[in-house]
């Protein structure tokens, strides 16, 4: 008897990813993921001062194109990976600051109220997966995970970066220098023999109200701390720093993670596309 596969699950093969659809983590990754934070704080700020309602149907807007452009991608791609990463970093910032700005809700209540959604992220993803590993996003759905977590991480971050710089008083520049210290602990546990996927998501949500809390000091008035350099400009000079460090890194192809080694007697393109999707493989 001869199977086939239905048009539907042909299709789900067709665009499930034929490689792990993240970067390896690298100095230049760490970097990189600074600039967005830098530049999706300041993007957001100058998009809300222009005007509220604007800003946010275009933050809106950047992060659909964006998802598109990435979930259609079969493997990591540099260009599709960080445009999404900088329309969240964009979009995040912009959530987070509406519970404020427009609700109301004082930062200390809009951080733990981040907090609580990223761990029901990370608490969902990993019952439903079992890891929470980078190098284990191979398919759709831990795809949508590992997104939906970089979503809280940066909307965390935006209201933790704000909550120590206004709540606490502490000032842009002391709240950067803070987080700049509080990095460090997630690298030197990691030496120590903390669980590196622990570490890792430690220093990403970290990340961003470090770059943050620096954006703001360079971008925001004297009278609250800042430099006065301004979001607009601010905004374009890391999007141009941003532009040329993909540009460097898609070129260099040095941040692709090395192909998993499939199992003994899995050769079937379509078998090893289907089957993470939960579909039955036929040809096993």
């Amino acid at each position: 008897m001869r199977l086939t596969v239905s048009p539907v699950f042909r299709d789900r093969a067709d665009r499930a990813p034929l490689a792990a659809k993240v970067p390896e983590i690298t100095a230049l990754f760490w970097l990189i993921k600074l600039v967005t934070t830098f530049m999706g704080e300041a993007t957001s700020d100058y998009l809300g001062d222009v005007n509220i309602a604007i800003g946010g149907v275009v933050e809106v807007l950047l992060v659909v194109t964006a998802l598109w452009f990435q979930l259609r991608t079969r493997r990591y791609n540099a260009a599709a990976y960080w445009f999404l990463a900088m329309a969240i970093a964009v979009f995040g910032t912009g959530a987070s600051d509406t519970l404020h700005i427009v609700l109301g809700i004082p930062y200390g209540g809009t951080t733990a109220l981040w907090a609580v959604v990223l761990a029901g992220i990370f608490w969902r993803w990993h019952r439903s997966e079992g890891t929470l590993s980078i190098h284990s996003i191979t398919t759709q759905r831990r795809e949508r995970y590992y997104w939906a977590t970089v979503f809280a991480t940066f909307a965390l971050g935006t209201a933790l970066g704000d909550f120590t710089a206004t709540s606490l008083n502490l000032g842009f520049l002391s709240s950067g220098i803070l987080f700049g210290v509080v990095i460090l602990i997630p690298a030197v546990a990691w030496r120590l023999g903390l669980n590196p996927i622990a570490a890792f998501w430690f220093a990403y949500v970290v990340t961003r109200p470090l770059g943050a809390s620096f954006a703001d000091y360079v971008s925001k008035p004297h009278s609250i701390t800042g430099m006065n350099f301004g979001d607009g400009p601010t905004s374009a000079v890391s999007a141009a720093a941003l532009v040329l460090l993909v540009a460097y890194t898609a070129v260099r192809r040095g941040d692709i993670q090395a192909p998993a080694v499939p199992p003994a007697g899995r050769t079937d393109t379509v078998a090893r596309a289907v089957a993470p999707t939960g579909i039955v493989d036929l040809t096993r």
